[in-house]
């Protein structure tokens, strides 16, 4: 058996599917629809859309298989999303790479698969849309043609979520993306009992930057901001702009004073790379600090209104 090797990219690409917030997400019809039609079409037993993770292959929509996940060294996907067209085997069987692999000769036994790389609007390989039979097959040349659609279509679908989940001027996660991913934070950091730190931000006087420059320049400030929350604070921390000049920080394993360290070093960064902006006024903020209690804060939304009611009642003016 031949193990799938890694892309060049791979560090990028993985990155790039960690950040779409899609894998290990609930099924979804949209996805659902997609492989439906191509098991009919094709008429074969299974059809996936098959997203290639860092040791595994996960499915976010999978028709004729029971399970939700393989290990990435036995997936045909993870040879797929080395080409830039559909990986194509008749019969597994035959072929050298895969006669001997456990999903040909066990359970589901695979003889045909087709697998058509499904793309990132970067242009990195996340997985496939991959159709599989039991028996030998042949596809023809509109055959490639209904499968590169399909695959397009899935990438179009991604692609809606990922603008869903992510501030169009920011980069940062939008409030539904910071949620999602918090969520899964706050659960982990109380298995591991690892303190939680929320930050709330809020640029001051933000108003009138707008009405006394133009919105280009607003615009600038607010791409810097989140560029520099990203810098200065660390690649475990979660961010997120929740409003027009509001943004939140997720610190994982952090308390209060471990907080504010990091916001002196924000706050130095932000102060020094500020004056390379060329642009006519001061940049203040105010923040507030909450520490992430499951009885007090039961969900992300209930943490951050208690981090906006500490904005108003109790904030530290920057």
């Amino acid at each position: 058996m031949l193990a799938p090797s890694f892309p060049e990219n791979e560090d990028s690409r993985i990155q790039t599917l960690r950040s779409m917030n899609v894998l290990d997400s609930a099924a979804q019809e949209q996805f659902d629809r997609v492989t439906r039609i191509a098991s009919r079409y094709f008429g074969v037993p299974i059809a996936l859309v098959s997203l290639i993770d860092t040791n595994r292959q996960w499915f976010k929509s999978y028709i004729g298989l029971d399970a939700r996940e393989t290990g990435r060294d036995i997936s045909f996907c993870g040879h797929a999303i080395l080409e830039d067209k559909t990986f194509y085997i008749e019969d597994a069987s035959k072929d050298s790479r895969f006669h001997d692999n456990p999903l040909v000769t066990g359970p589901p036994n695979i003889r045909f698969y087709a697998g058509r790389p499904i793309k990132a609007p970067n242009g990195h390989n996340l997985g496939t849309l991959c159709i599989i039979d039991s028996k030998p097959k042949k596809l023809s040349t509109k055959d490639f043609t209904v499968l590169d659609d399909l695959a397009k279509t899935v990438e179009e679908e991604l692609e809606s979520l990922q603008l869903a989940t992510v501030d169009e001027l920011t980069g940062l996660s939008s409030t539904r993306g910071f949620s999602q991913l918090a969520t899964h934070c706050l659960s982990m950091a109380e298995r591991q009992k690892a303190p939680i730190t929320f930050a709330y931000f809020d640029l001051d006087n933000f108003k009138p930057i707008n009405d006394n420059n133009n919105y280009t320049t607003g615009d600038r400030v607010l791409k810097f901001f989140a560029e520099q929350l990203k810098e200065s604070f660390r690649s475990s921390d979660l961010f997120s702009r929740i409003g027009g000049d509001e943004f939140a920080v997720l610190l994982y394993n952090a308390n209060i004073d471990k907080s504010h360290q990091l916001l002196e070093r924000f706050k130095h960064d932000l102060a020094t790379n500020f004056q390379n902006m060329d642009i006519k006024f001061n940049l203040e903020f105010s923040v507030s600090f909450v520490s992430y209690d499951p009885i007090s804060h039961p969900d992300v939304d209930t943490l951050i209104r208690r981090g906006a009611e500490e904005l108003i009642n109790n904030p530290v003016k920057v």
